[in-house]
């Protein structure tokens, strides 16, 4: 994080038009509740004084409780890059079999499958840039500027008449990608209050569903790939122009010294009648031991920060060789294989509609049943559907007519569930908790080493999965991926802490890190 020497203010002058689209702030603080008809106002030296567009001067009441809607908004503006990046991740799936069969390219099975699995590499090299633009250009900084080659990659894509031309856009939108997926949770888990961190959180999640549906729709209504990566560039254009309406993070305006800025954003995000004092100097504390505590790689010896960076990298591991990358880059090859009696865009449609449903409703368990249970879950269903599948292709090599007029339901049905199953645990919490276990002076490094993780290993999946059937077969790949499921429940149920409704400080606290914490420093409670 970027560090800046923290100063005592008791008043500013908001600068600048105000935005109904405010700003955020990563720690959370919850105010005494007051009865109503109880609060009063105070002088203005004592706390922030606000002026609006209209002239008029607001003084932030005594107690109140923080506004929950300007944090859903500014969610929705920024997990638009989500939904771009879903776009990108379920591009391959309906563009392989129309890149195959363009006569103009002559796309070979190899080609095919390393257009397919060229974004991860983009995106591991999206998390150490995404970390150094987080420092300088700040969150929405990085957001506004990776729309431009996210923008670029889509139309080398749309133009490209040649493999080498075709991969190098892919590449570009892959490195999009990965800021995107490390830009998006950061600054979402640094405004948003803890009661409403895991929704919002998950929310990043449900937009990727969102997006990989979206292609797979428009993937069966159109028969070019061109067209299809045409339409692919829309939500990039509306996250950009989303995003010019979001402010700042007020800790990152705080880290770079801007303090009626970061009091300003941080005021209209908890609403008028919220006393953000106490927060604001809560956030200047933690600055201030940023400074006081400059970390280096060796640090990362120390259990506060090495053992939360372990469990974020063994969660992005288990994500990622659950093999669900492997099976959504290839649903359409997997359904042909199985002879499922519906179209194999059909299938990946109804597929996708089920993940946004099944991460729809994760956004809202997760702060109700907390992230433990719902990987615990996760991995155990996953690890059954994925059981099953392999069981299909197992009866196929015995008996092909059989199994397909027998079972040919049984792929479907295995792929719903485990997305599903996915989608409520281990889809989404990787993702949230990377951003919830890292305290403030080592969040940029841990959490871009984390995301580059998460990608190296995607691109490793998505490559050896066609030798893993050529060596295993089908059944005997989906039976290794089950296996590493079971072994992930066991990791789940022993070593994952649970960080429902835990502040970012006491989450520090769970690893022995320093929480610095004040009378103050209690959760935020909101109102719609």
């Amino acid at each position: 994080m970027t560090t800046s020497t923290p100063t005592t203010m008791t008043e500013y002058e908001s600068e600048g038009e105000w935005s109904p689209w405010g700003d955020g702030n990563e720690e959370e603080l919850e105010q005494p509740l007051i009865n109503p008809v109880q609060q009063q106002q105070l002088p203005e030296d004592r706390f922030p004084v606000v002026h609006m567009d209209d002239n008029r001067m607001v003084t932030p009441l005594v107690g109140g409780r923080a506004s929950r809607t300007t944090q859903f908004i500014a969610a929705f503006s920024a997990t638009m890059g989500a939904l771009a990046m879903g776009a990108v991740l379920g591009f391959s799936s309906p563009a392989g079999p129309m890149l195959m069969k363009d006569p103009s390219l002559n796309f070979t099975n190899t080609q095919n499958t390393w257009f397919s699995s060229s974004l991860n590499l983009g995106a591991l090299v999206g998390g150490p840039v995404g970390g150094v633009c987080l420092n300088t250009l700040g969150r929405r900084g990085t957001m506004l500027a990776s729309a431009l080659p996210f923008l670029g990659g889509w139309i080398l894509i749309v133009l490209g008449k040649n493999f080498g031309v075709l991969l190098f856009g892919r590449i570009v939108t892959g490195l999009c990608a990965g800021i995107t997926s490390l830009t998006v949770p950061t600054f979402i888990g640094e405004y948003s209050s803890a009661d409403v961190r895991g929704t919002l959180g998950s929310g990043f999640q449900l937009m990727v569903t969102i997006g990989i549906v979206y292609v797979y729709s428009m993937g069966a209504a159109v028969t070019s790939f061109r067209t299809l990566a045409a339409l692919c560039i829309i939500p990039v254009v509306i996250y950009f122009i989303l995003m010019l309406f979001v402010k700042e993070s007020p800790t990152f305006l705080l880290a770079k010294g801007k303090q009626e800025q970061a009091a300003k954003a941080l005021q209209y995000f908890r609403g008028k009648s919220y006393n953000i004092q106490p927060e604001l100097d809560m956030m200047r504390s933690a600055i201030q031991e940023s400074n006081n505590t400059k970390v280096s790689i060796t640090d990362f010896r120390k259990p506060y920060i090495f053992k939360p960076f372990l469990i974020s990298l063994t969660l992005m591991f288990f994500q990622q060789f659950s093999g669900v990358n492997a099976v959504l880059f290839n649903l359409n090859s997997i359904f042909l294989d199985s002879g499922s009696s519906l179209s194999d865009n059909w299938c990946s449609i109804i597929v996708g509609l089920v993940q946004v449903a099944a991460t729809f409703l994760a956004t809202i368990l997760m702060d109700r049943a907390g992230r433990k249970i719902l990987l615990i879950t996760s991995s155990s269903i996953m690890a059954l559907s994925l059981v099953a599948l392999g069981e299909f292709f197992y009866w196929e090599k015995a008996d092909e007519s059989w199994a397909k007029n027998t079972l040919g339901w049984l792929p479907l049905a295995s792929l719903v569930i485990f997305i599903a199953s996915f989608s409520i645990g281990y889809g989404p919490i990787p993702w949230l908790m990377m951003g919830e276990l890292f305290s403030s002076d080592v969040k940029e490094m841990a959490a871009s080493a984390a995301t580059m993780f998460n990608w190296t290993l995607s691109f490793v999946v998505t490559s050896i999965f066609v030798m893993l059937q050529n060596g295993l077969g089908n059944d005997g790949s989906y039976w290794l991926f089950a296996s590493i499921c079971i072994v992930n429940l066991i990791f789940c149920v022993t070593l994952v802490p649970e960080t429902k409704g835990k502040t970012l400080k006491e989450i520090t606290a769970l690893f022995g890190g320093q929480t610095h914490t004040s009378d103050t420093d209690t959760r935020n409670s909101s109102d719609c």
